[in-house]
Order: C-alpha cells, then structure tokens, then sequence
C-alpha cells in the first residue's frame, strides 16, 4: 500500500497591504476543482523584509509565489532568471521555482489583455492613458504597447518613475508615449480611446478614494478600465458609468493573470470557469466578467 503524502505544495503572494487580496479565493477554487494538494497563502511582507521572505520561500520549497505591492520591481536582485517580456518590463508578478532556481514572469499585462478581448475592446491603433507608473502600469503599458496601441500617455505624481516608463516604451516598442506630471486635476483629452487607472488608488481599505480626474472629460464613447480588484466597482468605475463610459473592473484581470500563474506552477491547465465563478460568489456578483 502507497504512503499518503499530508505535505501541502505551498504558493502565495508577498505584499503589504495584503489581507483583503482576493487571490487565495480563485486560486484554491481552482486547485480543488483540479484535486491538487495545494495551498495558496496571503503573506505580509514589508519593504524591508523582502529578501529575507525570499529566502523563506526558498527554505520552505514552494512551488513560486505572487508578488504585489510594493514589492514588484524591488524583488529583481533577489531572482536567478526573469522572462523576455518581464525583463522589458522591469518588473515581477510572478516567481516560479524551476529546479531550486528562482524566474520572475509577468502575468499581469497578460490578464489585462485578456480581459479587454473578453469585452470586446480593440487596443490596435487606439490612444490609452494610464494612470500610474508602478509594476502594474510598467506591465499594462509594455504589453499594450506590444499588442498595436498607437500611443500611451502616462500619468503620475513622480517625474521620474513617469518619464522612465514613457522612455522605456518608446525605446522597447513601436508605440509612441508621452508623459503628464499629475499635480492637478486631470481632464481626460477626446482622442484618448481608453482610460487605466494603474494606482493603487481605490484599494481596500481606501475604497472611497479616487483619481483626481475632471469628472465631466469621462465621454460616453470612452472605456475606463481600473486594475483594483477589491472592491472591484470602484469610485472611478461608478463615475466613469454615471457619465455613459463602458466600464471594465479589475476582476477579469484577476481571474485571467491568476489561470496564468495556476498553469506556471503546476503544469496543468487552469479552470477559468471555475476561477470565475468563485470570485463571483466571493463578490456577490450575477454578471458574467
């Protein structure tokens, strides 16, 4: 008779806040729906415990682990790899543990993507403005950039942090990029196509704030996107409907990043479906995403 084995493969995510990420709740949906003895974990980790968490990962063997913020750009000294497009990004979402070695990916502008095809929105040719200029607008950009769009307006409060991602897509891609200094309210210009707000602007607990926009520029022919996922109908998705926009919430970024990293560390293919539906319940959500 076989031995059975009560060990628990171990992923995760490292960031801060964390609590209230609900990536644990598709990702072990998925796992049990799949019959695999997996654990996903929630785990707070601080800026200046980053090396040693990465090190626990290691110590502890997990399969790999998700990383949000503010951790996506500073864990790169601590990897053995990263992928082509991770590497054009400069920034990690992902770490999967190949044979001890550590490779960062990027999942998120993947899930992005996804999730505008899955609405039916076209980003060949189109103009987008992204707010923001962390881990998840460097991986939204690029991957936009990649896929057609014709220019990519970045906003923020840093100069700095802007004008290196405005710099690194039209050094790595064929999209031009422009960059804005946000230090007043923005008013969204006509030939914008889509709007992201790429900040963290929105998340839990905050889920009363939002971007500093001229409220009356969000036009009924514009498609505003918001990354947070948690609460996923956020102040600026709620503003953007009152003023006509189509809306797309941060779930469907979620559960399509999230179906990316299931089949990384596994080697199987992700339950969607089931992925979906459990953040839906989670949620309380009878709308498809």
């Amino acid at each position: 008779m076989m031995q059975k084995s009560y060990r628990e493969e171990l992923v995760g995510v490292f960031g801060d806040p964390i609590d209230e990420n609900p990536t644990v709740i598709l990702e072990q949906a998925a796992f049990q729906a799949c019959q695999l003895n997996y654990r996903y974990l929630n785990i707070l980790v601080k800026s200046e415990d980053l090396e040693q968490a990465i090190l626990g990962m290691k110590a502890m063997h997990m399969k790999g682990i998700n990383l949000t913020i503010p951790h996506k750009c500073a864990v790169l000294p601590y990897l053995d790899g990263i992928s082509k497009e991770a590497s054009i990004i400069g920034a990690v979402n992902t770490i999967v543990v190949k044979d001890g070695k550590l490779v960062g990916e990027n999942t998120d502008g993947k899930g992005f993507l996804t999730s505008l095809q899955e609405n039916d929105i076209t980003v060949l040719g189109q103009e987008i403005m992204i707010l923001g200029a962390g881990g998840a607008a460097r991986a939204i950009a690029v991957e936009l950039a990649l896929a057609g769009a014709k220019k990519i307006t970045i906003v923020n409060r840093s100069r700095q942090r802007g004008e290196e991602l405005t710099t690194l897509i039209q050094e790595k891609t064929s999209c031009q990029a422009e960059f804005l200094l946000w230090n007043k309210t923005i008013s969204i210009p006509e030939e914008i196509n889509i709007l992201v707000n790429a900040t963290s602007i929105g998340l839990f607990p905050n889920v009363e704030q939002k971007p500093d926009l001229d409220e009356s520029s969000l036009r009924p022919d514009l498609v505003v996107c918001d990354v947070i996922p948690n609460h996923p109908r956020t102040q600026l998705l709620k503003m953007a409907e009152q003023q006509g926009a189509k809306t797309i919430d941060g779930l469907g970024m979620l559960v399509n990043q999230g179906a990316i990293n299931f089949q990384l560390w596994t080697g199987k293919k992700a339950p969607v479906e089931v992925m979906k539906q459990a953040i839906q319940k989670e949620f309380g959500l009878e709308e498809s995403l």
